[in-house]
């Protein structure tokens, strides 16, 4: 099989992503299936390695597929029997029945789902594609792209000694990619962090692989951060940083109020802390009034990560980070990862955001967001009225949930997996065993219209599955 020529060489992946899914479907089984490696598909397909990268990233995202340091690529193990779904860990199994045919998905967290920008990212690919033609698209930009550097770099500056530089910005093949990266610059393999919780799982798992000492610092009930307990933690631990979320924490869906960022600002400076800054959801916000966090802290102390693809789509897969130190270490690594990023979409997504089509995009998607969580709000309280408890979300695609009556959430999680649907157990988002009563629960759903017999369902299941 061959793809050259088939399409421009920009779209190749998409005809190499059918061709897993596919490859996929056809080894599934009730066991782990090896997939080929980069080199092999890319001799088989005749594409580049690159090409045959991205599609893997997309398929993990998706949950079809995961990977495995130093051995590769392995296809989620798919059973018929949703009995077999009871046993192992509980995020695999999430996994892999949320990619099963005829599941309603309601565990994922995608805004872009509303309103992406792909078809807009593509129009402009074309375009960009007869102004730089093949042999003219340089590969030798570890980093990023300059143009989307520089754009990035504008777009978070907000004064002259809250500037930053596009030598200060950095861009990876996705999120994951960029944590990976950081995690080896700050040194952080044994290390002790503080990590607001609950907190996505992608990071969780980072972290617990390289064996940090993750200490949770959880929400309150009423929406704010324990100082007291930061300020604790900070005097007695040997804490390398603290992670927290720019403007609105996500699944939590709350906010820090200008007062508390401004007091955890100032605990950051006193103790010498760096702050991780989680910028993923940083735009999705519902009023202008959250104001990010690193507006407030040192800045020569601070690191910023986030992503294209929970505002643009799946098409925008990047992740990025900026940070004003350690730029000849940030260097090296991306280097030596070697991501071999397409110029073009770079270039594509740099002029949506110097255009300003990135910020009327955000402004209709926030709007369409706050209007579908305000029906799903209205459904809530039809279906769910007495067993649970949310506040309602100021940002993103989710509600976060707490059952009033004592649940076993994983016997719920399973009960529902028997009726086609998948939710998010709350443990998922803790390190240490928190939120065991809580559930996420997607409201970016267009007529989906098992939508109500999916949360009826739920309550049946959270009925049945009461402990007390």
């Amino acid at each position: 099989m061959t793809l050259r020529g088939e399409r421009q060489a920009d779209f190749a992946y998409q005809a190499v992503y059918r061709y897993m899914i596919c490859l996929i479907n056809e080894v599934s089984t009730d066991t782990r299936v090896k997939l080929p490696s980069l080199r092999q598909l890319a001799e088989r397909l005749n594409v580049s390695i690159s090409t045959i990268q991205y599609a893997y990233s997309l398929l993990e995202k998706e949950g079809r597929v995961y990977s495995v340091a130093k051995s590769g690529y392995y296809a989620w193990p798919v059973s018929t029997n949703a009995l077999a779904w009871s046993g192992g860990d509980l995020l695999d199994r999430l996994y892999a029945a949320a990619r099963r045919p005829g599941m309603v998905v309601l565990s994922g967290d995608e805004p872009a789902l509303l309103a992406s920008l792909d078809s807009t990212l593509l129009r402009l690919e074309r375009e960009l594609v007869r102004q730089y033609p093949g042999h003219l698209q340089p590969w030798s930009q570890p980093c990023g792209v300059w143009e989307l550097r520089t754009a990035l770099a504008a777009r978070y500056t907000s004064s002259p000694t809250r500037c930053w530089h596009a030598d200060d910005v950095y861009v990876g093949a996705d999120l994951r990619g960029v944590l990976d990266i950081l995690i080896d610059v700050l040194a952080l393999r044994g290390t002790t962090m503080i990590v607001e919780s609950p907190c996505d799982w992608l990071i969780l798992r980072l972290l617990q692989d390289v064996g940090v000492r993750i200490l949770e610092l959880p929400w309150t009930a009423e929406g704010g951060l324990d100082r007291d307990s930061l300020e604790r933690l900070l005097r007695d631990e040997p804490v390398r940083l603290v992670l927290l979320s720019s403007a609105v924490s996500l699944p939590a869906g709350v906010c820090m109020s200008a007062h508390e960022r401004l007091e955890v600002a100032r605990l950051l400076e006193r103790y010498g802390c760096w702050l991780l800054e989680n910028d993923t959801f940083g735009d999705l916000s519902f009023e202008a009034t959250h104001a990010a966090l690193r507006e407030l802290v040192n800045p020569e102390r601070l690191v910023v990560f986030s992503s294209f693809e929970k505002i643009l789509g799946q098409e925008a897969p990047y992740g990025y980070l900026l940070c004003r130190r350690m730029s000849g270490e940030l260097q090296r690594q991306f280097l030596l990862r070697s991501f071999r990023l397409s110029s073009i979409r770079q270039r594509a997504i740099a002029r949506l955001y110097q255009s300003g089509r990135v910020d009327q995009h955000l402004h209709a998607l926030r709007d369409q967001l706050s209007e579908q969580a305000a029906r799903m709000d209205q459904r809530l309280a039809r279906h769910l009225e007495g067993q649970v408890t949310y506040r309602m979300p100021a940002a993103g695609a989710t509600f976060w949930l707490r059952s009033t009556h004592a649940v076993d959430m994983r016997q719920a999680f399973q009960r529902l997996l028997a009726r086609q649907i998948v939710v998010a157990p709350g443990e998922l988002f803790s390190a240490s065993g928190l939120h065991h009563q809580n559930l996420r629960l997607s409201h970016t759903f267009h007529g989906q219209p098992n939508l109500d017999v999916a949360l009826a369902a739920l309550s049946e299941a959270l009925r049945q599955a009461e402990t007390g």
